[in-house]
């Protein structure tokens, strides 16, 4: 008997998004580089993370209802968080520097 192929079924590429950084998200990433380079490099993994799935993944994605519609964060630490807005076409990188 002939072993049949299963057709895998292809998923749409993830939406691809423009990345901006704001001012104050490049000052606090300076920040980090010169105090804390874990927690600088943490940020850029969790950068990479949001530009594969704003949604879900690394650092427990939340939406912060209060702040927005297309607002989310993720924990970078006990204390800081990335705060990014999400949009149809891009994704802004609010801060990465303190609570909200």
């Amino acid at each position: 008997m002939a072993r049949s192929k299963k057709n895998k079924v292809s998923t749409p590429a993830s939406e691809q998004r423009d990345s901006v950084f704001q001012l104050e998200f490049c000052e606090d990433l300076r920040f980090w580089v010169e105090t804390n380079q874990r927690v600088a490099l943490k940020v850029l993994d969790l950068v990479e993370a949001v530009m594969r799935d704003p949604f879900t993944g690394l650092g427990k994605p939340e939406p912060l209802k209060y702040l927005g519609p297309g607002v989310w964060s993720r924990r970078l630490t006990e204390e800081h968080r990335l705060v990014y807005v999400v949009g149809d076409d891009r994704i802004d990188f609010v801060q990465c520097h303190y609570h909200y």
